[in-house]
């Protein structure tokens, strides 16, 4: 299972490819007999070995278990779904991935938060291409694996402020708009998580045109990345940093609290049905 061909580094996906046939072999399966026993499709898993697709991070779970080998595969996984973004952006979501404190502002429902079929909604509306359907996959797999780091132990401290017109804004479909509220109900009762709604009557803003989110690590460092109109930005220097901090606090005074943000989210759902 070399990692490197003529001096560069195979992407994380082909590794992962490598040792899922590694591991197979090892057992003594063949592509056959693996799909019958794990109930997937024996084309789905040539894919997975050939490095052509991305899964779920569930089925890489599922195969984590049936090889026994911890969390291997989930781990590869990991590095994996990198491949689909910019280098900046990489950059963003390894230091995401290990932050103890996270504070986000987002004018959207964020993607740490949304539903498969939430995801898949907003991913397809500007997708074109003919192969649509297995390129949104493959987007949904990598959004969904971002939440991961929600579940981790220790768990991160996060603080997220979702503006109110993430919620005045239903998918198209009314059981994925169902499905979602009562997700944002569920999270916003989690211990380590805390979700405010920055009302309409907070007024116009600083930040009505992209997303703030400001990671903290064990060692006290911090970085801020500031995404919006197709592009981000990435800063590690204290100033920047401090003066994002700064900016991010004064939406939060303005927010409404969790619990009445709670209350808000209810009254949201009250009101389409939920």
């Amino acid at each position: 299972m070399s990692n490197a061909v003529d001096g560069q580094r195979d992407s994380g996906r082909l590794v992962l490819g490598q040792t899922l046939r590694y591991l197979r072999e090892k057992a003594g399966k063949s592509l056959g007999q693996l799909a019958d026993e794990m109930g997937y499709d024996k084309s789905y898993l040539y894919r997975l070995e050939a490095g052509e697709r991305l899964s779920k991070v569930t089925v890489m779970e599922d195969l984590d278990e049936y090889y026994g080998c911890s969390d291997l595969l989930v781990s590869h996984w990991k590095a994996a779904r990198l491949d689909a973004f910019s280098n900046q952006y990489k950059r963003f979501m390894e230091l995401e991935a290990t932050a103890r404190v996270i504070r986000v502002f987002t004018p959207a429902v964020p993607g740490l938060l949304q539903t498969e079929e939430f995801a898949r909604e907003v991913l397809s509306g500007g997708q074109t291409t003919a192969d649509v359907d297995e390129l949104v996959d493959e987007q949904v797999a990598a959004r969904l694996g971002r939440q991961y780091l929600l579940r981790r132990k220790p768990e991160p401290n996060v603080r997220i402020i979702v503006d109110e017109a993430a919620l005045r804004r239903p998918a198209a479909r009314a059981e994925t708009w169902r499905e979602q509220l009562l997700h944002l109900e569920s999270v916003a009762m989690w211990p380590n998580l805390m979700l405010q709604v920055l009302p309409f009557s907070a007024g116009v803003h600083h930040h009505m045109t992209g997303s703030l989110t400001l990671l903290w690590q064990d060692d006290g460092s911090a970085v801020a990345y500031k995404e919006g109109n197709g592009c981000g930005q990435l800063d590690e220097t204290a100033d920047e940093v401090l003066r994002r901090r700064l900016s991010y606090d004064r939406l939060r005074d303005l927010a409404l609290s969790p619990s009445d943000s709670l209350t808000f989210i209810r009254g949201v759902m009250e009101e389409h049905g939920s």
